[in-house]
């Protein structure tokens, strides 16, 4: 690409000198080789949308399948750990820290819990745990990917009943350890009425709207989450009648707009 460029010599005389740049615009190499054949046929082009390996009930292996496919995922780590000393005693961090009493010395892993969604019907968590900061967080990161789930939305409130997919359109209940949590679907307009924690999940997966009752140790963020996410899995296994799927503005996966485009 040849771009002209006006250079002043001199600001007395106002002498302009053009000069033609040549910029070499790189090449993006794709280092990702597939080792599946799920990974093959996304590399070949012969699977172009993520709705196809959910709807034939496909197993991801590879995080370059879900790189390809949604392109723009979104990431963030949770806060469930707890900071340790005299100046920041109880305040939340993304790692969590445990330590291992040896003849050598203490061992210490970090744990951390990433979220991914694009914020349109999908959203994946996982955590990741090493030795190092750096290495558990990339490790969460990835498993997330590899744990992708697609959230059933719809608008289940009666003081609503919009018929957009805003919420969820039922109530649902998930369970991990003693952690129980309901989610109840809320009007339009009402936000996330849900732990902090939670709430970051929810709009990763696209629901704007939600009310929640929590039972049990909700103060053990993982349990909490984990049955926040058996919960959203819960809620594409209750089958529901064909006169439902417009009244409750049921939709599964992304959403799209008239001309066929993501939402």
């Amino acid at each position: 690409m040849v771009e002209q460029i006006k250079v002043k010599k001199s600001k007395a005389a106002d002498e302009e000198v053009v000069k033609d740049i040549i910029e070499e615009v790189p090449e993006i190499v794709d280092t990702w080789k597939p080792a599946t054949n799920l990974g093959l046929k996304v590399k070949n082009g012969e699977i172009t949308d993520i709705e196809d390996i959910f709807n034939q009930n496909l197993k991801i292996l590879e995080v370059g399948v879900v790189d390809s496919l949604l392109p723009n995922l979104s990431e963030e780590l949770l806060l469930i750990g707890q900071a340790k000393g005299k100046f920041g005693g109880g305040q939340r961090r993304i790692f969590r820290q445990t330590q291992k009493k040896t003849k050598e010395g203490n061992k210490i892993h970090f744990l951390t819990c990433a979220v991914v969604g694009n914020k349109n019907g999908y959203v994946g968590v996982a955590t990741g745990k090493s030795k190092e900061t750096v290495p558990a967080r990339d490790k969460s990161k990835r498993r997330a990917r590899l744990n992708l789930i697609r959230v059933r939305r719809g608008c289940g409130s009666w003081q609503c009943n919009c018929q957009e997919p805003h919420s969820i359109p039922f109530a649902v209940e998930g369970k991990c350890g003693s952690a129980k949590i309901t989610l109840i679907p809320a009007p339009k307009g009402k936000g996330l009425c849900v732990e902090k924690e939670c709430a970051k999940i929810l709009e990763m997966a696209g629901v704007k709207d939600i009310w929640s009752k929590t039972s049990g140790q909700t103060k053990t963020k993982l349990n909490l989450v984990n049955a926040l996410m058996d919960a959203l899995k819960n809620l594409s296994q209750i089958k529901y009648r064909p006169e439902d799927l417009k009244k409750l503005g049921i939709s599964e996966g992304k959403l799209k707009d008239r001309t066929g485009e993501e939402a």
